[in-house]
């Protein structure tokens, strides 16, 4: 797989993590553990794509 590929796959999940939790935040779905857990995962993609980077 290409690395401008991954790296454009990963920052897609991060954001769509984000959204998540927007989303069912403002739906008041979401438990907090959920949330920290939905963010977390963004978060880790979005520092594979940075360590794939350098």
């Amino acid at each position: 797989m290409k690395k401008d590929l991954k790296q454009t796959i990963f920052k897609a999940i991060a954001l769509a993590m984000g959204i998540a939790t927007l989303v069912l935040n403002i739906m008041d779905q979401l438990e907090v553990k959920t949330a920290i857990s939905l963010l977390s995962i963004g978060l880790i993609c979005l520092a594979i794509s940075q360590l794939e980077n350098s």
